[in-house]
């Protein structure tokens, strides 16, 4: 019997298997943001819901901005989404890019139910950091990378308007010494070669 799947749309990890492979602080944040969702009127949990429970919940996230000011802006932008700039995403499907649509219908439905196409990819995103540092579960650490790393998201959109640079605390979680600042190794001041070495010096 031939497949219903459409090619290029088979099922990838499912939901169960996702959870299955979160830590309890994590599995907290994913509960967190999707009572947000319903509370909200939205179909699907998307980046923003994931950022706004990680904030609010897990204190090695909020240690990741530059300060708790900044976390402070941002928890003011997420907590007006019913109100104010996230009515432009009622009704609309959060696609970055990072995971095909499936089609189906003629209308587009994404393979995991209750997820946006981009809250999807940064979930399996985050598992799999994980796996790469033999971690059976992800935390919450490993789902804000997977969400800063994707830059058309609307969580990284969320941080643009609160005036935080998503590729800076990306580099800062990754442990990169030159997050912050760049030296140019070429800038002065330079010694002068003229200089008396015995200048300021007195003789015994």
């Amino acid at each position: 019997m031939q497949s219903r799947t459409p090619q290029g749309a088979e099922p990838g990890p499912t939901r169960a298997d996702i959870d299955s492979r979160l830590s309890a602080a994590l599995a907290s944040v994913v509960a967190g943001a999707r009572r947000r969702a319903v509370r909200d009127g939205d179909r699907q949990v998307d980046t923003a819901h994931l950022l706004h429970s990680l904030l609010e919940t897990d204190p090695d996230v909020r240690a990741a901005f530059d300060d708790g000011d900044q976390v402070v802006r941002l928890l003011g932008y997420l907590v007006q989404r019913s109100i104010g700039y996230g009515l432009q995403w009622q009704g609309t499907v959060e696609d970055s890019g990072a995971v095909p649509l499936v089609r189906q219908g003629g209308s587009a439905s994404v393979k995991e139910t209750g997820w946006s196409p981009s809250a999807a990819a940064a979930m399996e995103a985050a598992v799999g950091r994980a796996a790469l540092r033999g971690e059976p579960r992800a935390l919450g650490i490993d789902l804000l990378v997977a969400l800063l790393a994707d830059p058309d998201c609307r969580a990284v959109e969320v941080l643009g308007r609160a005036g935080a640079d998503a590729q800076v605390i990306l580099r800062r979680v990754e442990g990169d010494p030159y997050a912050e600042t760049y030296v140019d190794p070429y800038a002065g001041p330079y010694p002068d070669p003229y200089a008396d070495p015995y200048a300021g010096t007195s003789a015994d």
